[in-house]
């Protein structure tokens, strides 16, 4: 079993061929991401991420209530 924690995207850079270069933040831990399987993602939204690339966006309340239920302060 996988456990996915959103991540709030807090950056993104310019797109550069197949790939959109971006920052998502989880607690106090920042991870870079691709965010080319889901372009419409804006700062500000949640994601889930695998392997490096951020595979789905998140309403921002289920999100919350998922890190809230995780111990984590959103």
């Amino acid at each position: 079993m996988c456990v996915a924690v959103p991540g709030r995207v807090v950056w993104i850079g310019e797109a550069a061929g197949a790939s959109i270069p971006a920052r998502i933040e989880t607690a106090e831990t920042t991870q870079d991401v691709d965010l080319v399987m889901i372009p419409e993602a804006s700062v500000g939204d949640y994601v889930i991420t695998h392997s490096g690339y951020a595979i789905k966006l998140v309403p921002a309340d289920t999100a919350r209530g998922t890190l809230r239920m995780l111990g984590i302060d959103p």
